[in-house]
């Protein structure tokens, strides 16, 4: 299918590199305003596809979860805001200044992006992280486009390839 009427493509991942190499892709092509909702269990590698984001983005510091702090800020070619939503709910998110960080030009990564509410996650390149039965380091990664934005997002990354990760057809990534 051509990527330019994608909504979806889906890759595997046989280690934690090739799913930072996935993020890198998606961080070179980000751009200002741009919002990436990342969604998996506990240790899917959400924070690692936001790592290789990071560098994708020329952030030159070390990124790293931010479950307690709530909020990271890095600066790169475009600044990120990395959130991780676990410990909130939505009547929270206020106090923790989401309105000023969605509206920053910045992109935007979003772990547990399941308890944004749909009025702050319109439009968004989704990633869901699954783990993969039997296989320790291999991830089952789908993007989803929403949205001009996203779909914006999820074409140049079809378009540019799978950057070493393994498409799940076998072959060409699947979109």
């Amino acid at each position: 299918m051509d990527a330019k009427q994608t909504k979806e493509c889906s890759y595997l991942a046989l280690s934690t590199e090739e799913t930072r190499r996935l993020g890198c892709l998606v961080g070179v092509h980000a751009q200002p305003g741009d919002l990436v909702t990342l969604r998996g269990d506990l240790g899917a590698g959400k924070t690692t596809f936001v790592q290789g984001m990071a560098e994708g983005l020329g952030v030159e510091e070390l990124v790293t979860s931010p479950s307690f702090t709530l909020i990271h800020e890095h600066p790169g070619r475009v600044r990120l805001y990395h959130l991780d939503l676990y410990r909130l709910g939505p009547q929270e998110l206020p106090d923790i200044g989401i309105d000023d960080v969605m509206g920053a030009q910045a992109v935007l990564a979003v772990e547990w992006s399941e308890r944004l509410p749909p009025s702050l996650s319109g439009e968004a390149l989704e990633v869901e992280l699954a783990f993969v039965p039997g296989e320790d380091e291999s991830r089952r990664i789908i993007l989803r486009a929403r949205g001009p934005r996203g779909r914006r997002l999820l074409e140049a990354v079809a378009e540019a390839g799978s950057a070493g990760v393994s498409p799940a057809s076998g072959g060409e990534p699947v979109c």
